[in-house]
């Protein structure tokens, strides 16, 4: 058998099933073994086709010489003191993405947040993820292979495997929507994963025209949105995407989101010292979340080189906290985390972009 190039063959999970059925007609064999790949690929998470044993072996033959599989591989893994763990890994082609494992060990609840993309292109002036240039998309197989090299650390470290998965690592999860899609199909199937959608949080900046499209969609994630300022003019500033999509845009899209779904909006909410924590700042966010059923996660601030921020003082941060609280909002202030480790997302990454250039 000659093996092929590694760069002339497909990665078989790219492949839809109605196209790996095809392709098993053309080779020969019953449609009914593209179920079984399927069972290998996203249940069992296999990375090798001759792991796939009840297949026949001219059929592994055949796979191996036409297709190949390309999973995440484990670069470096950093442990903070509070538990967090950030695993860097690296893709088949050099590029570095980054996932965290977050455990609240007395909610017993243990989070893992995915990458969606290597680099990002929205330029977040507070993102050490921002500073990146933007590679590529990740596939859903590179998604879902954090989600599963996750789980198996986290059993191995906490005895406990993963609760909820968050799309809040590098990248934006609705420029990538294909593949974040698919995803979570996987993800949520009961030939795959086999998560609970309720457990699965998808993060985004605020695409209007996507955030609707997410509202049409079965899988029944749940949606938190970046607004980290509540008026146009400090959120421009601090994200540049507001100039093409400003608030008034993305609440109309979240109007038609509650409507489709009925699930309730999260707002992500990072604290800046001296910039979005005033009293004008909590009458505009207040009047934003009575627009639907929603709450805010307020979250400590992760200072990167060169940003002009900083974290907020604790008082600033609970006078906030209380105001919002107060006035009927529903707030969880989420602690900073990892913060004697490289904790900020695209941290770890930005060590070695020169490799990733």
């Amino acid at each position: 058998m000659t093996q092929l190039p590694t760069d002339t063959r497909r990665d078989i999970r790219d492949l839809r099933t109605e196209d790996l059925e095809a392709a098993l007609h053309q080779l020969g064999h019953p449609a009914y073994r593209a179920r079984q790949i399927e069972d290998w690929l996203w249940r069992k998470g296999v990375h090798h086709f001759e792991e796939m044993t009840n297949l026949p072996k001219d059929l592994r033959a055949q796979l191996y010489e036409i297709f190949t599989l390309r999973p995440a591989r484990l670069d470096v893994l950093q442990k903070s003191a509070d538990g967090t763990i950030k695993l860097r890994l690296r893709l088949h082609d050099d590029h570095l993405i980054e996932s965290v494992i977050i455990p609240v060990f007395e909610d017993h609840r243990y989070t893992v947040c995915v990458s969606t993309q290597a680099g990002c292109s929205l330029s977040c002036t507070f993102c050490a993820t921002g500073k990146l240039p933007m590679k590529r998309n990740l596939t859903a197989g590179e998604i879902i292979d954090q989600v599963k090299l996750a789980n198996q650390i986290c059993q191995a470290e906490y005895d406990h495997p993963l609760t909820n998965i968050v799309y809040m690592g590098m990248g934006e999860p609705f420029l990538n929507y294909r593949q974040v899609m698919r995803s979570l199909h996987w993800l949520t199937d009961q030939r795959g994963f086999s998560f609970a959608p309720r457990r699965i949080t998808v993060s985004t900046v605020g695409l209007p025209k996507m955030i609707r499209r997410f509202a049409d969609e079965p899988y029944r994630a749940k949606l938190a949105v970046s607004l980290h300022a509540p008026d146009d003019a400090k959120r421009s500033k601090i994200m540049p995407i507001n100039q093409h999509n400003n608030i008034r845009s993305l609440l109309e899209a979240l109007d038609y989101y509650y409507r489709r779904t009925r699930k309730e909006v999260s707002f992500e909410y990072i604290a800046f010292s001296g910039f979005n924590l005033g009293e004008d700042d909590a009458k505009r966010l207040i009047k934003i979340c009575r627009r639907f059923p929603s709450k805010v996660n307020i979250i400590e601030y992760n200072p990167i080189d060169g940003a002009p921020f900083q974290r907020a003082s604790e008082s600033e941060l609970q006078q906030f906290a209380i105001y919002l609280l107060k006035n009927g909002v529903r707030v969880t202030v989420r602690k900073s985390r990892g913060r004697d480790i490289d904790a900020a997302c695209g941290q770890l990454a930005n060590k070695d972009q020169t490799l990733t250039a």
